[in-house]
């Protein structure tokens, strides 16, 4: 380990790369890299290119990953794989996903440059379409790479074009048949775990005064995407509180009573979140003359505190059925589409611990509050951890900043990680 800790990761060619990235997508007022597009797709391209240049095996799949391999042809060793997207959200960040792409490589550039060769290969992976804002999957090529794609995903529309996840593939010569026929790229029996970095999408690390942090564990909760209110339309001035059934009036009080809750909770301690992502009426019936008879809303409770979730959804119940009954209206949920929390490889995290401490950087701990690349990774039975980098302004936006100097203290970890394989 004392030896590994010596090796520097490439950040010249990480600052060409960050830089170049930017450019090729440059979509004012961010940048726009879409999923199975051509911004991602010349993503890739600069990435790959950046790898073979540094002394890497290059390859991809035949649902467009792309894979940057340092090798040791004689090793019988799992392969580590480091790994995050390339695909942003339109007028997004520089940083989200392309950040944990560009640690992997610049720390494996600098372990080529040390002449440093770990027991096993070593592999960045880049993945496909992890914003689910181009399609309504979620990690469609970490999941299509595993063989855990639904086929019925090929079948999903892209938000922009209206042109199906299999015919974006099949447009840029990759093969959306393999998928359909459950074929896998990758066995997660032959993989001795995957890392991502990523940069941090809230303020906690700022606040810490850190550069760094240890994930160990991505929230889950609930999700409820096609919740409805009913109940009755009618004239604002004919009809008296006594008798309406307002709609919208029960989604105030829902929206209120979940705030409540959360505030309650938060000042136990607990961490949880709680949004009403959409909320609206039918533009074809509303009118400002009209008592609102329907009303829809999106809600997600994400987390990973346990009971804290448990109790959020007991309220949640006891809140519909305040609603009802105050309001005269029926309320509908809807499916819950939410994944459980996913609480990372322990033995994994603490290598990552240990690396950190090797280099004298000071690391946080924190749950991540939104999903990624690695609970796919997860979900397959890979062990499985993740490192937060400092970044103001959140992500999803153009003003992503993340230092490079924050940045450099993750790929150098990795690059440490990496070496002791």
């Amino acid at each position: 380990m004392k030896d590994a800790a010596q090796i520097e990761p490439d950040l010249a060619l990480a600052e060409r790369l960050f830089d170049a990235l930017r450019e090729a997508s440059l979509d004012p007022p961010g940048v726009t890299r879409d999923a199975y597009g051509p911004g991602e797709e010349r993503a890739h391209a600069l990435c790959l290119e950046a790898a073979e240049g540094a002394g890497l095996a290059v390859s991809r799949d035949f649902a467009g990953n792309s894979y940057a391999t340092l090798a040791e042809s004689d090793s019988e060793e799992r392969t580590l794989i480091i790994g995050s997207h390339l695909d942003s959200v339109p007028h997004g960040g520089n940083y989200d996903g392309a950040a944990g792409v560009v640690a992997g490589l610049a720390a494996l550039a600098g372990l080529v440059r040390a002449d440093r060769r770990p027991r096993g290969d070593v592999t960045v992976m880049m993945t496909r379409a992890e914003e689910s804002v181009w399609f309504p999957v979620s990690f469609a090529g970490a999941r299509a790479a595993l063989g855990c794609l639904p086929v019925e995903a090929l079948a999903a529309k892209r938000s922009d074009t209206g042109d199906t996840l299999a015919q974006h593939m099949r447009a840029l010569g990759f093969e959306p048949e393999a998928i359909a026929a459950g074929q896998r790229h990758l066995d997660p029996a032959r993989i001795a775990g995957f890392i991502e970095a990523h940069i941090e999408q809230g303020p906690e690390l700022i606040e810490v005064g850190r550069a760094v942090a240890v994930v160990p564990a991505i929230s889950g909760g609930y999700r409820f995407r096609k919740a409805r209110i009913t109940g009755v339309y009618a004239h604002v001035g004919g009809a008296p509180k006594r008798v309406r059934r307002d709609a919208v009036a029960a989604l105030g009080h829902s929206i209120a009573g979940i705030n409540a809750v959360w505030d309650r909770l938060d000042a136990e301690g607990h961490r949880i979140m709680a949004t009403f992502g959409v909320v609206g009426v039918d533009p074809a019936m509303a009118s400002w003359s009209r008592v609102p008879g329907e009303a829809r809303f999106t809600l997600d409770i994400r987390g990973v505190d346990l009971p804290a979730l448990a109790r959020m959804r007991v309220a949640l119940d006891d809140i519909v059925a305040e609603a009802e009954s105050k309001y005269g209206v029926t309320v509908s949920l809807g499916p819950d589409t939410g994944p459980r929390p996913a609480f990372l490889d322990r033995d994994l995290l603490q290598r990552l611990r240990d690396c950190a401490s090797a280099r004298f950087i000071p690391f946080h701990e924190m749950p991540s509050g939104g999903g990624h690349d690695a609970l796919a990774f997860h979900e397959a039975g890979v062990p499985t951890a993740m490192l937060f980098i400092r970044n103001q302004h959140g992500s999803h936006t153009p003003d992503e900043a993340m230092d490079l100097a924050d940045f450099a203290e993750a790929a150098r970890i990795l690059a440490t990680l990496a070496a002791t394989h």
